[in-house]
């Protein structure tokens, strides 16, 4: 593989610097998984030694696998300090997140990337298409924290030949001060565009969401747009899979990940490749082509809720999620799948802003770094982003009784003709039975589909 070896001792640091990327970036995967498995069986002192070479490696301002790493790395320390919950607390006692930094991390993930973007567009049209001649209008927003796509629904709206419907849309989202606001911009934009407009904000999460205050009426045309939303209700207890405390690694030769994603001059499936027939694999009860089956603890919440969504009636669901293999059920299933994942969006940064960004720091550490300390560190109901593929949605809304709306030719070309206005050339859109993935080379990044309840 390369003279440097990743047993224990100090390495050379003369050396690690003068490594070149593609090296340097096969070694930092090298590292994660090796500091993986220690962190697995619980050797905390070669975890910990492992930790102190990445971090002569890795950076938050360096290239792609550079920047990574840092925050692998901090996810996977993370988990070790979590063995013990006093000292864990304690580091973490004085920890605030004010909320002008949520909305400013949000703000920036959409004017960075296209994928909202691209999610407000065919949401939009889908509801524009199912609500044709509806006289009274109600859309739920599971996540109404952003105004700008319910601004250019409005403006469509106010276009109709025959006049623009009465609106109601009911916001769902735990902070108070983030539905006030979304309420105040789109009462002056319907208010500028004479639309008879109502906003109902209802703050709650998801899963303690109380279906009654909705408030939908007898009489309305229902649509509901769920963005980045549902996959948190797949939380549910690891006890049972904890219990049998599956070898997540073991030594081995000839495994063959065909896996792709540009990076730099190779891809991090090549590198990951690469590494594995070196030494390692992954253990049968734990392969991340097998996602963890849906239990009836795991689904009872998630089946609930789509029960109670399929109870409204709503003439259209759009549901928009990442697609991802991130709710595996071992620490080394997740690790391995959000390494795949987030190459290619540090990838998306990588190719459109510069390194030394503000912004883009702003976004890996505040979104991304998150996102994959949950998926890493956490377990049970404390771990949140469990993202799954698309086919697995179809399984769920299929079981609660949702049968599936093709996304219209002309949804499909108006986000596609964004997409090319977009000035990147490594994005690109997918047309899945339906449905829309959106992806960054060939790697499906995000997924949209439409819904309705089947009588």
């Amino acid at each position: 593989m390369m003279s440097l070896s990743p047993s224990l001792g100090s390495p050379n640091n003369l050396l690690f610097r003068e490594m070149k990327s593609e090296e340097r970036g096969l070694y930092l995967i090298h590292l994660l998984l090796t500091c993986a498995n220690h962190v697995a069986a619980g050797n905390l002192e070669n975890a910990n030694t492992t930790l102190e070479q990445i971090s002569l490696l890795a950076s938050p301002d360096g290239d792609t696998m550079q920047r990574i790493a840092t925050y692998f790395m901090e996810s996977l320390a993370d988990r070790i300090l979590k063995t013990w919950p006093g000292i864990h607390r304690a580091l973490n006692s004085t920890r605030i997140t004010l909320l002008s930094d949520e909305i400013l991390v949000q703000k920036l993930f959409f004017e960075l990337f296209p994928f909202l973007k691209v999610a407000f567009v065919l949401t939009n049209q889908a509801i524009i298409e199912a609500m044709e001649g509806e006289k009274v209008i109600h859309i739920i927003d599971l996540n109404a924290a952003e105004a700008a796509q319910w601004i250019a629904l409005l403006q469509v709206l106010s276009g109709r030949p025959e006049g623009p419907p009465h609106l109601r849309i009911t916001g769902v989202h735990q902070k108070k001060e983030i539905l006030d606001q979304v309420a105040h911009r789109l009462t002056e934009e319907a208010e500028k565009l004479d639309i008879p407009f109502q906003f109902n904000p209802v703050v709650s999460k998801l899963e303690n969401l109380d279906f009654d205050k909705l408030r939908v009426k007898t009489g309305e045309a229902l649509a509901i747009s769920s963005i980045l939303q549902l996959h948190t209700l797949l939380a549910w207890d690891d006890e049972t899979m904890q219990r049998k405390s599956p070898l997540l690694l073991k030594t081995s030769n000839g495994i063959h990940l065909q896996r792709v994603l540009p990076m730099g001059q190779s891809t991090l499936g090549d590198l990951v490749e690469k590494d594995m027939v070196n030494g390692y694999t992954l253990s049968p009860d734990s392969t991340s082509s097998s996602p963890a089956s849906l239990t009836t603890s795991n689904s009872m919440n998630m089946e609930s809720f789509l029960n109670a969504l399929w109870g409204l009636s709503p003439k259209v669901m759009v549901v928009t999620e990442q697609d991802c293999n991130h709710n595996g059920p071992t620490l080394m299933d997740r690790l391995l799948e959000a390494l795949y994942s987030f190459a290619a969006l540090f990838d998306c940064l990588e190719s459109t802003v510069s390194r030394t960004s503000l912004e883009r720091l702003r976004v890996e550490k505040m979104l991304f770094g998150e996102e994959i300390k949950n998926i890493i560190a956490c377990e049970g109901s404390e771990r949140k982003e469990r993202h799954e593929k698309l086919e697995k949605w179809f399984q769920r809304f299929d079981l609660a009784g949702f049968g599936n709306v093709p996304l219209s030719y002309f949804g499909m070309l108006q986000a596609r003709r964004f997409l090319q206005s977009y000035g990147c050339e490594g994005y690109r859109m997918r047309d899945e039975n339906g449905c829309v993935l959106i992806c960054w080379e060939d790697r499906p990044m995000y997924s949209i589909s439409a819904w309705r309840s089947r009588k």
